[in-house]
């Protein structure tokens, strides 16, 4: 899941982006509403946080650009007021949920989660192939009911694969969906996950390389590539 950030407040904006990058989730940070309006153009986010009071262009605006454009992702608007006519105002404009300053991370966290269910086509929160079993809510793994120990980013790519259900995603889907935007991250971190992720699944292995493609969790009727660390390009 990929999200965009958008908080005036550094503090509070790291806090939030560093907070859902330890729970595996891509994260993308911009610090006024010209920023984020620009960000929202170039890049494809399952969810929106974005901040009532920016500068540069207020929230409100910013919403109504996400709406009138048509931009797919979905907003959950963050204000210190919290009285009910300011809600019904965000809601008003297009926002599809609203948090009220101060808030606690975990809330924030599972309204997030929430809203990015409703960005995708649906899916249960468990996803399962091949005896892998991922819990989206609770954020654990498992393969043959024995619990696997992932880092976030093994974790996010173990995820984006099971959601692909058997399609091929190449190095780019994988670095758009998992690696946040700023950050220079070529291929080889793709493998170097990938490999790691592999080892921790056991065999027989599950995800199959597919030359010049890209990756898939195997289905019932194909193996894994034997070129396992092959870069498809």
């Amino acid at each position: 899941m990929r999200v965009l950030v958008v908080e005036d407040e550094e503090f509070l904006r790291e806090m939030i982006a560093d907070g859902l990058r330890r729970d595996a989730l891509a994260v993308d940070e911009a610090g006024d509403g010209l920023e984020a309006l620009r960000r929202l153009r170039l890049g494809e986010y399952d969810v929106l946080v974005l901040d009532r009071d920016l500068p540069g262009l207020h929230g409100d605006e910013v919403c109504r650009q996400v709406v009138r454009e048509r931009l797919l992702t979905r907003v959950l608007m963050l204000t210190a007021s919290g009285t009910v006519r300011e809600r019904v105002e965000g809601l008003g404009l297009g926002a599809d949920d609203y948090l009220t300053k101060p808030f606690a991370y975990d809330e924030l966290l599972a309204r997030v989660l929430a809203l990015g269910r409703r960005t995708r086509p649906a899916l249960p929160p468990v996803l399962e192939r091949r005896g892998i079993c991922v819990d989206t809510a609770r954020r654990s793994a498992s393969r043959d009911g024995h619990r696997l120990a992932l880092s976030r980013k093994e974790f996010a790519v173990l995820e984006a694969l099971l959601r692909a259900e058997g399609a091929v995603l190449g190095n780019d889907d994988l670095i758009e969906q998992v690696w946040e935007e700023d950050t220079s991250y070529s291929t080889n971190a793709v493998r170097v996950t990938l490999s790691k992720l592999r080892a921790k699944l056991g065999e027989p292995q599950l995800i199959e390389t597919v030359p010049g493609a890209g990756y898939r969790i195997a289905g019932p009727h194909t193996g894994p590539s034997a070129a396992a660390d092959t870069d498809p390009r």
